[in-house]
């Protein structure tokens, strides 16, 4: 089992796993691993030991605007839609 990082040294970091991504945004793991696998959470996957790397601020801002559009009544493919449109 390995070490949690301290919220200081992720919130420092420029790479985040997954499961930090979790507690940084207060979303469920499910939430962000189904987000990740239709593609609106874009990673970096080490080839040493297979583990996907958000790039900390891009991600999170991300996530916060799924939220909002999640908010506002768009579904899943509507948001898909309008992250494919940046």
């Amino acid at each position: 089992m390995s070490r949690q990082r301290s919220m200081e040294a992720i919130l420092a970091s420029e790479h985040v796993s997954i499961g930090e991504l979790v507690r940084i945004t207060g979303s469920r793991y499910s939430t962000l691993k189904h987000y990740t696998e239709e593609g609106m959470l874009p990673f970096e996957q080490a080839e040493e030991n297979l583990t996907r790397r958000y790039r900390r601020e891009e991600t999170v801002a991300r996530i916060i605007w799924i939220k909002e559009l999640k908010a506002n009544g768009l579904s899943i493919p509507q948001i898909k839609e309008a992250i494919d449109a940046l």
